[in-house]
């Protein structure tokens, strides 16, 4: 809702949460409250919340003699510019025809817009309730520049989005260095700022800082939103936690270089801003030419970062994902990627594809290396034709040949990408990101094509749309494995150069633009390098994004924690890899890695035919399990049910890369998935690192009916008693050798039951305040029914289920933890059986 005060004071008001802002009577936007809730604003309010100031202070610059009080470095501002002394960050940057840098945007007016218009070349949010968009016009009359404020209200997810628009209302060119998205000014110092920031392989590692002086900056110059820094960041209160403490969070529809900045006066106030980074940027307006910034996305809580992180997935599910895949549940795939990388032909992917099938695998994806002389990451890339010694019937007969098994099909592409040794390059060198006659620096073998060239993009959506016709293409794998190095543009001017990284970003919107809208059936999947570009553009275009590159689930459950604070979990594919982990060497059950996976959009990355009877059936009961409860592990309300990546009980590893990846490690991981109608719950619990000596883990459940009754189960497992080693001497009537034969013979018919966790007609208040007690732990003084093993990278899923009727106490129903726990090789029927003996050893 918005509403506007005699024509003065701004009021946009969601479910819970209000942002004021006001007319000065120099014509300025003051900044006056964004926070919880404050009731009907009157004028009153807005008077009270304003500043006062009677006289000019000390060295500060008085705005003008008629308002000699009006100090703008000291006051709390909607937006800012140079040269009337506010000299902290300006939200807009501008040299004008006679070299000067000063610019003072004043209110001229301010309607309630019905709708909120696409923009012409950029991604937004859409689906806004009607009346909802506010625009207030300013204008610098000393040059003739309008700048237009956007603000879009979705109430029901307690979000406001902004944007600016500049438009250049002279006779002259002017050259645009700066023009952030969203800005505004906060009372008071000392607040937290939380970002996530990594590497490739090492992404979303939370950072904790608390600003009390100068300038925090979270940036990218990568050229696309990167793993170094994403665009999410949240703004806080010193001590705030999951479910305290109040909190604004803020993003970024955009995909390019940006910034997230938070700087402390010296006289007490925190300015927060976001938009393109300004560094490298540099637009020039002709007369008439317009910019338009990104849209920014902000959301505040005053219950801590569980309710923001619902806000934003609430928020991203319903006004960022569009087009036929927004609600529609994602199908569970094997990629071939770590089963072959490039070393595969038709009948090793075929066989792949039968063993994938046999486990209830629903799409089969081809990776890199089907196309050129791709045999290795240094050929080929840009040359879009099938490799037929590898495919001699080319995509089209192997996509027939997968589909007459019965899974869909699809592929992976580079389109943004080139390799030196390629037909495109040779053809057209004039076509990639380079500087004419001057080294190069590459980055994996391959450069960048140059998307600010329009002939490029036609190019690529002429090539794109030919390979998803040239198959039964269902599902499509985007990726983009390099960052920005000699960002030079062939096809723009000298003096346009400053415009390549927005140029670039420009393009490829509207490449993916056009192949998503004429192949709406296709599933699409952003990539970079991993979680490269992890961001609200792209979710745009594709409604899912492969999170990292690093599949190892102790990694991987930090890496989805952290994108869980901005993006809910149907937006991150995760995939079940090989153990040893192909990027850690580390070796976890294949039980930890499913647990961790289905906390996502499940995937196989594995070489299922190398796999035993026994873990392909283990993998058969996996993805059976996993379909039945898609629903809520796809759309639920998600939760992190412990402060472990803040003030938690931190691994004391003693040791730092740097960048912080290892000094935030809990010692557990709990998340918690719930139906919308909360009759439905999944849990899981990681152990990272065994603590000795600590027997008693409990499960504090959240988002359930306080009044409904539950039960709770545990998805049940085996213990293979090799995890002992010479302690089973202590049981054993002969003694057995590590490692032997004996061993082997032993632990295939010698299983240890896992714990049984059965509790029924449970308050859903008792399991969320007080929690459930979980069987205790091994800490090396016996091992029985009522000891469990939870040890280093051991994992737990638990199903609670809402009861109905008092008939389930006194005749349970074998429900889908007891269904899982076939898979170590109990009650198993006799097709399946059958099923299993038909695999290969």
């Amino acid at each position: 809702m918005i509403r506007i005060l005699n024509e003065s004071v701004f009021c946009l008001e969601t479910k819970n949460t209000a942002y004021l802002f006001q007319k000065l009577p120099s014509g300025h936007l003051e900044h006056l409250y964004y926070g919880a809730s404050v009731g009907h604003v009157t004028e009153e309010d807005a008077r009270a919340l304003s500043e006062n100031r009677g006289c000019e202070t000390g060295n500060m610059i008085s705005y003008s003699q008629e308002q000699k009080s009006l100090l703008l470095e000291d006051t709390c501002l909607e937006m800012s510019s140079e040269g009337k002394g506010d000299i902290r960050e300006p939200s807009v940057e501008i040299v004008h025809a006679d070299g000067s840098r000063t610019s003072d945007f004043l209110f001229e007016s301010a309607e309630i817009l019905e709708e909120k218009a696409p923009y012409t070349d950029l991604p937004g949010s859409y689906g806004m309730e009607p009346n909802n968009h506010l625009l207030v016009t300013l204008r610098d009359s000393s040059y003739s520049l309008k700048l237009e404020l956007h603000y879009y209200v979705y109430e029901e997810e307690d979000v406001i989005c902004r944007s600016s628009r500049l438009v250049n209302e002279s006779n002259e060119k002017i050259r645009l260095e700066r023009l952030m998205s969203s800005s505004f000014d906060l009372r008071g110092s000392g607040y937290g700022v939380t970002s996530f920031t990594g590497a490739w392989a090492k992404e979303m590692n939370r950072k904790d800082v608390i600003v009390r002086v100068g300038k925090y900056e979270i940036s990218s110059f990568a050229g696309a939103s990167s793993n170094r820094a994403n665009p999410f960041v949240m703004i806080h209160e010193p001590g705030a936690g999951e479910t305290f403490g109040s909190c604004i969070g803020m993003n970024l529809i955009y995909s390019g270089n940006h910034a997230e900045i938070a700087e402390v006066s010296p006289h007490g106030k925190t300015r927060i801003m976001t938009g393109i980074n300004p560094r490298g940027f540099s637009f020039l307006l002709s007369p008439g030419d317009v910019f338009q910034a990104p849209e920014a996305v902000l959301t505040f809580s005053d219950s801590g970062f569980r309710m923001l992180s619902q806000n934003m997935h609430a928020f991203i599910r319903e006004h960022i994902v569009r087009g036929e895949w927004k609600k529609k549940p994602r199908p569970v795939l094997i990629n071939s990627w770590e089963a072959s990388y490039f070393k595969f032909n038709e009948r090793k992917l075929l066989r792949l594809a039968k063993a994938a099938k046999g486990l209830g695998i629903e799409l089969f994806v081809l990776d890199d290396g089907w196309f050129g002389q791709r045999n290795d990451d240094s050929h080929s890339l840009g040359d879009w034709t099938e490799n037929r010694k590898k495919l001699p019937d080319g995509l089209s007969g192997l996509s027939r040949k997968i589909r007459k098994m019965g899974m869909e099909f699809g592929i992976w592409v580079e389109p943004e990408m080139v390799n030196q040794d390629s037909d495109l390059y040779r053809a057209h060198p004039d076509w990639v990101l380079q500087i004419p006659g001057k080294p190069h620096s590459e980055g994996r073998n391959q450069r960048i094509l140059d998307l600010t060239n329009p002939e490029v993009v036609d190019y690529l959506t002429e090539t794109m749309r030919r390979v998803f016709q040239s198959a039964e293409i269902s599902y499509v794998k985007w990726d983009m494995n390099r960052i920005f190095s000699d960002a030079f543009s062939p096809y723009l001017p000298a003096e346009q150069q400053g415009e390549v990284f927005h140029r670039y970003i420009l393009g490829l919107y509207r490449l993916m633009d056009r192949l998503t809208k004429e192949f709406p059936m296709i599933l699409f999947e952003g990539c970079a390098a991993g979680g490269c570009r992890f961001d609200l553009g792209i979710l745009c275009y594709f409604p899912q994004i492969w999170a990292s590159d690093n599949t190892d689930p102790i990694c991987r459950a930090g890496i989805q924690e952290g994108y869980s604070f901005g993006y809910p979990l149907s937006v991150l594919s995760s995939h079940v890899s090989a153990s040893p982990n192909h990027q850690t060497l580390r070796k976890t059950s294949l039980y930890t890695r499913f647990a961790v996976s289905c906390f996502g959009l499940l995937g196989y990355e594995l070489n299922l035919p190398d796999f035993t009877k026994k873990e392909k059936e283990e993998v058969r009961r996996q993805i059976a399990w996993y379909k039945k409860w898609r629903e809520v592990l796809q759309n639920g309300t998600f939760y992190r049910l412990t402060e472990s990546a803040s003030a938690g009980d931190l691994l004391g590893i003693g040791y730092s890369d740097g960048s912080g990846y290892l000094d935030r490690i809990p010692a557990e991981y709990q998340w918690m998935l719930v139906s919308e109608d909360r009759k439905k719950a999944l849990g899981l619990t990681l152990q990272t690192l065994v603590r000795p000596n600590v027997q008693v883990h409990r499960l504090r459940a959240a988002g359930l009916d306080p009044e409904g009754r539950y039960s709770l189960r545990n998805l049940e497992r085996q213990e293979d008693i090799r995890r002992f080693g010479d302690l089973i001497n202590t049981e054993a009537p002969v003694h057995i050798r590590p490692g032997s034969l004996a061993e082997k013979a032993a632990a295939k018919f010698v299983k240890l039951d896992g714990e049984k966790e059965r509790y029924s007609n449970l308050f859903g208040a008792l399991l969320m305040n007080g929690g459930v007690s979980l069987t205790s732990s091994y800490t090396g003084t016996g091992i029985g029914e009522n000891v469990r093993v939870y040890q280093d990278f051991d994992s737990r899923l638990y199903v609670i289920e809402s009861e109905t009727s008092g008939s389930s106490l006194e005749k349970p129903q074998r429900d889908s933890a007891e269904v899982y726990a076939d898979s170590a090789g109990k009650n198993i029927n006799e097709s399946e059986k059958t099923s299993a003996e038909n695999d290969e050893e």
